[in-house]
């Protein structure tokens, strides 16, 4: 990832030092298991975890001699170790130690991105509850519908990341899996008992069959489910550059007090934070599809998958954390401008309270409903093409006014009706 948009987080987990010293740790646990079963004597495991450490430099330069990460890593490690770093990688093929470590790398990484989606949903919820019943237009097909408040717009943004929320869980629980099964997962050289003892020790499951890797299904759903929250997210910023829109200005991204829009156009006041969360959403689809890709292999592993995964794996984390936590400060510092709300509400002049208008023709007059469309429809063309109100369109009208009086039109034009389940939608969601 680009230092562009690199996270903390995400570098404490995914650097190449980060990646190494979880190799250490599945390597140590293995030296661990192997003492415990008298193969390793116990001041032999004592020298190996006082010694073992590595040197990303002499890692580098073994690699260049030997074309294979895995036994540079492995000697370095046991250059630092001296006459007990042969016990080091006993027993062991060279996935057996990365798929478990990308494992630990995986599970410690979702753990992050929920408590990120956590931290996202309390501030859309505290938002929601202040806009609960702020009145704003609902748009279908990005026209005006019916009225709507801007807490329930809101609301089901937050019910969405609860979904997403089921999802990071399932893809956690499904990476949370290591392998000491040997080239071809048939345990000849490292008995299931060691595998077994050394995923408990790391807090992961042993996998029940694998071949020399774990099958990639676990991970390409990991990467759906980051996919799916990015799409999540970009869909929230997706409506406020719509609502950020200068013929709409209902709610904006902040905006530093020496920010600058353009360097051509001054008065530039552009969504910039939700157009680069859109605009990361697109990698992360891309990611997913790559990692579905990966789980096809020859046989019982090739490596075509890995040279992606070195790419899409810690990108990924790093985007969505990047995400999370700049729709996090967006939602809790976003500009609501509600008089404009309801402006906009009012702007075709009353044409959003059109299906009350037909309802009541049809519920208590007893019209055709073909009939009452007709009558609604031709009265909110006029209203579309002219300057009166559909209101008045429709006092004008006698098939609407001999039988509905003005006081009870003006009952049909109150956004009261539409409002009166907000308090019930919003019990739904008590966190």
């Amino acid at each position: 990832m680009i230092g562009r948009y690199q996270t903390a987080e995400m570098n404490s987990i995914w650097s190449e030092e980060s990646k190494f010293s979880a190799w250490l740790e599945v390597e140590l646990a293995v030296c661990r298991v192997w003492m415990e079963k008298g193969v390793i004597p116990a001041d032999a495991y004592g020298d190996i975890c006082e010694k073992a450490s590595f040197d990303i430099g002499r890692i580098n330069e073994i690699e260049e001699q030997v074309h294979h990460d895995v036994i540079a890593f492995v000697s370095a490690v046991a250059e630092k170790v001296g006459e007990n770093g042969r016990y080091i990688h006993l027993g062991l093929t060279s996935s057996d130690v990365i798929d478990t470590a990308s494992s630990l790398s995986l599970k410690r990484s979702f753990s992050i991105v929920k408590e990120k989606t956590e931290a996202l949903m309390d501030v859309i919820a505290r938002r929601a509850e202040e806009f609960k019943y702020t009145p704003c237009v609902g748009r279908t097909h990005g026209i005006h519908g019916e009225p709507t408040t801007f807490g329930l717009k809101l609301l089901n943004w937050l019910y969405q990341l609860q979904r997403d929320t089921e999802r990071l869980e399932l893809a956690e629980e499904q990476v949370s899996y290591g392998k000491i099964s040997g080239a071809v997962g048939t345990y000849a050289h490292c008995e299931p008992s060691v595998e077994r003892r050394v995923c408990d020790l790391l807090g992961l499951k042993p996998s029940l069959v694998s071949t020399q890797i774990l099958q990639r299904d676990r991970h390409s759903n990991a990467m759906n489910a980051l996919a799916l929250l990015g799409g999540a997210l970009d869909r929230f910023a997706t409506e406020i550059r719509h609502l950020q829109r200068t013929e709409v200005m209902e709610a904006m991204e902040p905006f530093g007090a020496k920010q600058k829009g353009s360097s051509a156009m001054p008065h530039k006041r552009n969504p910039i934070l939700c157009e680069r969360i859109s605009g990361m959403s697109r990698l992360l689809r891309g990611y997913a599809l790559t990692a579905m890709e990966n789980m096809t292999l020859w046989h019982e592993r090739d490596i075509s998958h890995s040279s992606a995964e070195r790419v899409i794996w810690p990108d990924a984390f790093h985007l969505i954390t990047y995400m999370l936590s700049k729709m996090t400060y967006i939602v809790k510092n976003m500009v609501v401008n509600t008089s404009k709300m309801r402006e906009n509400l009012d702007i075709t002049r009353g044409l959003v309270f059109s299906q009350r208008v037909l309802l009541d023709l049809v519920e208590r007059f007893n019209l055709p409903r073909e009939e009452a469309y007709a009558i609604v429809q031709e009265n909110a063309m006029k209203c579309w093409s002219g300057r009166k109100s559909f209101r008045e369109l429709l006092l004008e009208d006698d098939r609407v006014s001999s039988r509905i009086s003005p006081e009870d039109l003006g009952d049909l034009f109150s956004t009261d009706h539409y409002f009166r389940w907000v308090d019930e939608i919003f019990a739904r969601f008590r966190r």
